[in-house]
């Protein structure tokens, strides 16, 4: 006997739908399910056109066999310098003039007399011509200066010029660069640089992500070897700042971050300062700078110094956001054996030979790569709101660093990558 179905026992029950049909609720759920699915695919391929776009074929350092022959090598030398104009010697007194003679009063028993009236043709008469002298100015009172005011050695020509290699700050401005982390492009960088022919400042910004802006500020003066730091500053990230002071009373150049002190030369410079020195000599005679001329810096960082020996490689058109750019190419070259960190710096003429490119290698291959991307003139009459921060507080006065921080207490009379930086340490 065959058991009874659930439908003989309850058939007041509805039955099971057909499995062909199905849910109007479900039906929706699987429509927004494919539509998030759509868009999420969609958002996947932006993000990796996105990545093509921004990505850029990493830089292919040249062989040894590529670099050239050595030529000639130049150490730091004084550079070709204007005199100064002679000062004037003091003008002499004026002497008080003379006081005019009274005239004399008429006698009492004698009448005064009066002039006449004058007659009608002697009003409309011609005045009486002036002398030659009188009409005709001197030198000194057609320029509009008294001839007592002229000083004997005014216009005294100037000595001869200081002999020396040609050198010619770059124009000041603020340079634009897109950065590239082994080939990816990150947040863009700045290079301020300011100068008036006798003092400078310099600073340069790099947002690196997850970590915060590296920073560099280089000020000083320009003496008789071209650009003279006074005091160098690194902050990266959020650790403290740490300075480096050249102090040329005594000589030597202080950390912060170090109790360790080294000597100060004639031509030394700071990592970025050293830009700056480059471009002012190859600006003041570009065509000195042929391929295999080498010539020798001593560097400091934030805590040493070093002789950074900077080849000539030779003209070369790099591409850049704004188009093709002319540039000349130069490498720092080993700066002992095993020394495989490479810097790489293009200088273009048409930005006054300020850097165009500039690339870091490191010895385990990544690469720190700064691309000019845009400029403007003169930095001081920019309208950007992007300025430079003031001027790094003085380091912390501590026990490590008292030297240094009373050596920066005798500056404070100065006015107010190298390549490539890197978030390891660069040097």
């Amino acid at each position: 006997m065959m058991p009874p179905s659930p439908s003989d026992l309850a058939p007041g029950l509805p039955s099971d739908p057909p499995s062909g049909s199905s849910n109007p609720r479900d039906a929706r759920r699987r429509v927004r399910r494919a539509v998030l699915v759509f868009a999420l695919v969609l958002a996947l391929h932006w993000l990796a056109a996105q990545w093509l776009v921004r990505l850029r074929e990493p830089f292919k350092p040249a062989s040894p066999a590529d670099v050239p022959v050595q030529i000639e090598l130049l150490k730091p030398q004084r550079i070709e310098r204007e005199p100064e104009p002679p000062k004037a010697a003091p003008a002499p007194p004026r002497a008080a003039p003379k006081p005019a003679a009274p005239a004399a009063a008429p006698h009492r028993s004698e009448p005064v007399l009066t002039s006449p009236a004058a007659s009608p043709d002697a009003r409309h008469a011609a005045p009486a011509p002036q002398t030659a002298d009188a009409a005709q100015p001197s030198p000194a009172s057609a320029s509009g200066v008294p001839d007592a005011a002229r000083a004997p050695g005014a216009d005294a020509p100037r000595g001869p010029a200081s002999k020396g290699v040609k050198f010619s700050p770059p124009p000041s401005g603020e340079l634009r660069y897109d950065t590239f982390y082994n080939g990816m492009q990150n947040m863009g960088g700045t290079i301020h640089w300011e100068t008036d022919g006798s003092t400078y400042s310099l600073f340069v910004s790099m947002p690196l992500p997850f970590v915060g802006p590296y920073t560099y500020e280089s000020r000083g003066r320009i003496d008789a070897f071209g650009i003279a730091p006074e005091r160098y500053v690194e902050t990266r990230g959020r650790r403290p700042s740490d300075f480096a002071i050249f102090n040329r009373d005594t000589k030597q150049i202080v950390f912060t971050s170090t109790p360790n002190s080294v000597s100060l030369p004639d031509g030394a410079q700071d990592r970025f300062s050293l830009l700056m020195e480059l471009a002012g000599l190859v600006r003041g005679d570009p065509d000195a700078y042929r391929p295999g001329l080498t010539r020798e810096f001593f560097v400091v960082d934030r805590n040493s110094g070093e002789t950074w020996p900077i080849t000539t490689i030779g003209d070369e058109t790099i591409s850049t956001n704004a188009g093709m750019l002319a540039t000349r190419h130069f490498m720092r070259l080993p700066r002992h054996a095993g020394d495989t960190r490479r810097i790489d710096i293009w200088l273009a003429p048409s930005l006054g030979w300020l850097p165009a490119r500039m690339v870091q290698t490191e010895p385990n291959g990544s690469q720190i790569e700064l691309l000019w991307h845009s400029a403007t003139s003169h930095a001081s009459e920019s309208t950007d709101t992007n300025e430079p921060p003031a001027p790094a507080s003085s380091p912390p006065n501590t026990n490590a660093n008292a030297n240094a921080a009373k050596s920066v207490n005798s500056t404070d009379a100065t006015p107010a990558a190298p390549a490539a930086a890197s978030a390891a340490d660069p040097s």
